[in-house]
């Protein structure tokens, strides 16, 4: 499974295009008076979240991210704005990291006093296949926007979430097909009390996960984020052990939504879920793409959460007498 369509909604916002419908090969870096006639008005923004992007043909035509997001910047009624969603920032060079969108985005922190939720990497597999977008430190981000409260973030590569603490963030939003564990790390130390969605992508080690079940030990016991109520670690090749440690640990009681999606979880794991007392305190497991057989997705049903158990998967037999399984999203 690859990601092949941008987001149409991101924390509760419509997501919109905005200059997708402008020449900016014109005006590239330059200020020009007819463009910015052009330019589409900001129609809700209180309730919208602007995408903004750059094309391939915009790319070669010099266009930059930076060109797209000054004029944004000096529309009426920016200070409104609730979301942005930063799309392809050099869709002509992947390894191009998003460090100067970081930059730019704090540095405009003042002209976007009400932006609640940033989505940094909404690119899709005919961009940038996930595992080659490459991210940067997005702790700047945290850091000039005090208020925000979402935070979306695709594609692992140089990755770092260097945060100490941030009072309002709840909700958290990682998706890669091989999360490095530093990564992990970061992010299970940061001081987040407001914190009620952690979303984590933790991937295949051949795309440089390297995640193990100690890592996962901070959360285990319910107190690292307090007012955690969704819990997912997708993608990952190692669902059944983590199926199994959550199952005995305290955080699994005071969790709403338990999502293992995405991953290898077979009736090993969801055996340990289901001998836990706190299954039936959830209101959703989630285990879509998953490896179990009917007769465990029969008893999990049987439990007491809501269960979306949609994409069965069988092990793929390569011949050599060893039975393989996939996480959904990899390259």
């Amino acid at each position: 499974m690859s990601i092949y369509d941008h987001l149409k909604k991101f924390g509760g916002l419509a997501v919109r295009d905005w200059g997708t419908d402008v020449d900016w090969s014109a005006a590239a870096g330059d200020e020009d008076e007819e463009t910015d006639a052009k330019l589409p008005p900001l129609r809700g923004p209180d309730k919208t979240a602007y995408r903004i992007s750059v094309e391939y043909d915009e790319a070669d035509d010099g266009v930059g991210w930076t060109d797209k997001f000054k004029r944004f910047l000096a529309q009426k009624n920016v200070d409104r704005v609730a979301g942005l969603v930063v799309g392809a920032w050099q869709p002509d060079d992947s390894s191009k990291g998003s460090t100067f969108v970081v930059r730019a985005l704090a540095k405009a922190a003042k002209k976007l006093p009400n932006l609640r939720a940033i989505f940094l990497g909404d690119i899709t597999a005919e961009e940038t296949e996930i595992s080659w977008i490459t991210q940067s430190d997005v702790g700047p981000l945290l850091a000039a926007y005090p208020r925000l409260e979402r935070l979306g973030i695709r594609g692992g590569v140089k990755l770092k979430f260097d945060v100490d603490a941030h009072e309002h963030l709840r909700s958290l939003v990682i998706e890669t097909g091989g999360l490095r564990r530093t990564v992990v790390h970061d992010v299970f130390q940061a001081d987040l009390p407001a914190l009620e969605h952690l979303e984590l992508w933790l991937g295949t080690e051949a795309y440089g996960a390297d995640t193990t079940v100690e890592d996962i030990a901070p959360i285990l016991d319910g107190t690292r984020f307090p007012r955690l109520k969704y819990l997912g670690l997708r993608d990952s090749e190692i669902a059944d052990d983590i199926a199994a440690v959550l199952a005995g640990a305290p955080v699994l009681g005071k969790l709403q939504t338990l999502d293992l999606s995405l991953g290898t979880l077979g009736d090993v794991g969801a055996a340990a879920l289901l001998s836990s007392r706190a299954l039936k305190k959830l209101k959703k497991l989630d285990i879509r793409h998953h490896y179990c057989s009917p007769a465990v997705v029969a008893k999990l049903k049987k439990a007491g959460p809501a269960v979306d158990a949609k994409q069965p998967q069988k092990p793929d037999d390569w011949g050599d007498g060893e039975l393989r399984r996939f996480v959904a999203v990899g390259e």
